[in-house]
């Protein structure tokens, strides 16, 4: 069923769907959405940085900002943070430059980054994917302090990627559409990878990526938002962290939440 459900989804006029969701959400017809999507997402919306009746659309919503002080920022200088709320649904080693995608499948670094020679940087290193559900926060923030040295865009398919979409379509995560921006930190270069999915194409940059080599951002800084749910996957170069103790598969983190500490 798994297989058969894969090849229907790829039939399926994916980015229409998304770039029709997408305008759909945009626009102030998706405003009566609103208190639905509250309602089966279980949102707290006191958290939210304004009353849910001054979003004018689903989609702005969606992308809401928090109060101040929802996500305070680990600020011992060798932690490094989550950049997400999301579940982690995969971490580990790069063994010989993949990484598992679900039980049984697995990925290249290289597919993924689109980048050879990027890739081999992480050969051995660690990586951790984190999914957002719907019910997330969905901005996305600087698990280091650094310069970035780098986005590229990767187009791609646009894929669920839901639990059923991971265990369905082989080496997903670096099939659907992606951007990267590459971190140049005390603990060596670090990819945030940024995985768009089905009517979650779009991902938007809190910078501008033509001016953006050497410009310099604080843990915590945001990087940009997902316009819906998707997924955010950390590369490390090997050596360079040790995970903090209790951060495995299966657990929930939150932006600015210790996940790890990095070594110069």
């Amino acid at each position: 069923m798994g297989r058969l459900w894969a090849s229907a989804l790829t039939f399926l006029p994916q980015k229409w769907i998304t770039v029709q969701a997408g305008r759909w959400a945009a626009s102030s017809l998706s405003q009566s959405a609103i208190p639905w999507f509250i309602r089966t997402y279980d949102i707290d919306v006191a958290q939210a940085e304004k009353p849910w009746q001054e979003y004018k659309t689903l989609g702005e919503f969606f992308a809401r900002r928090l109060r101040p002080g929802m996500r305070p920022v680990a600020q011992e200088a060798s932690a490094i943070v989550s950049p997400v709320d999301g579940l982690i649904s995969q971490m580990g080693t790069i063994e010989q430059g993949r990484m598992i995608q679900a039980k049984g499948m697995d990925y290249t670094a290289a597919d993924l980054l689109a980048d050879t020679e990027q890739a081999v940087r992480y050969h051995q290193g660690q990586f951790m994917t984190i999914y957002l559900s719907p019910r997330d926060y969905h901005r996305i923030h600087t698990p280091v302090t650094g310069a970035v040295t780098g986005t590229t865009f990767c187009p791609g398919r646009l894929y669920p990627v839901n639990d059923r979409g991971v265990t369905s379509v082989p080496g997903l995560l670096a099939r659907n559409e992606r951007v990267i921006t590459y971190l140049d930190s005390p603990f060596g270069q670090v990819a945030v990878v940024k995985v768009g999915a089905m009517i979650v194409g779009s991902v938007q940059l809190a910078y501008e990526p033509g001016e953006a080599p050497g410009t310099r951002l604080e843990k915590g800084d945001e990087l940009g938002h997902f316009q819906f749910g998707s997924t955010v996957i950390l590369l490390f170069e090997p050596g360079r962290i040790t995970w903090r103790p209790g951060i495995a598969c299966g657990q929930r983190v939150i932006t600015g939440q210790a996940i790890a500490d990095g070594r110069t």
